[in-house]
């Protein structure tokens, strides 16, 4: 039987990697005959770079991380025997939250943003494959702010994402677009404060795409 291990070497090939897989429930809401659904997200810092040489970025036309996103995943989709979910699909939409929960590899953080095992609060899921088989899943991680002094509590210069408080939107939109939000377009400070993702490697330029599409600029 194919192993998550290989799959994930295929989709690094592809600038993404596995960054979480579940065996669904009914309650999960998975594709019918669904008995593994991977999860995939950017294979940083490799993945700037695939994606930005990739014709969807430079065609000029809109939603290019969503159009490379379903193509690179569709066509492992493919070749897997599975099926490309995305969370875009809907309404209804994919619970990919509750997928990346059930995934054992990713929990709430103290700023209610998803924690990741390996990316931290930088995690995105840029789609998923659920496949007819029930692949061997990997061992379940450990929720990293267990043991953590969880300095993404206070790092929100304006106290947008503070801990038990939702995520005041509005306030963090004023603030990015202010001349004192220059760093934050960077990179979020809240999210490049926690200490798993201190080594999660993404190009500023990056951040600047996904903060630009936020903004809707």
């Amino acid at each position: 039987m194919t192993s998550v291990t290989l799959l994930d070497t295929q989709a690094r090939a592809m600038g993404l990697r596995l960054r979480g897989a579940l065996h669904p429930t009914p309650e999960d809401d998975a594709p019918d005959g669904s008995g593994t659904v991977l999860l995939l997200g950017p294979d940083e810092p490799a993945f700037w770079g695939q994606f930005t040489t990739s014709a969807e970025y430079q065609d000029g036309l809109p939603d290019p991380l969503d159009r490379w996103s379903k193509r690179c995943i569709g066509a492992l989709a493919d070749s897997w025997g599975g099926t490309a979910v995305f969370p875009s699909d809907g309404p209804p939409y994919p619970p990919f939250i509750r997928w990346a929960e059930r995934s054992g590899q990713a929990w709430p953080s103290p700023v209610q943003l998803l924690v990741q095992a390996d990316a931290g609060l930088f995690i995105s899921y840029r789609g998923a494959v659920a496949l007819p088989d029930r692949l061997a899943l990997p061992t379940p991680g450990q929720r990293p702010c267990d043991d953590c002094a969880t300095p993404c509590s206070s790092a929100c210069p304006v106290g947008a994402l503070r801990e038990g408080q939702g995520y005041d939107v509005p306030a963090c939109m004023a603030h990015l677009r202010s001349p004192q939000g220059a760093a934050c377009r960077d990179g979020c400070l809240v999210r490049r404060a926690c200490p798993v993702a201190r080594d999660f490697s993404r190009d500023p330029r990056q951040s600047a795409f996904h903060m630009a599409a936020f903004l809707g600029e």
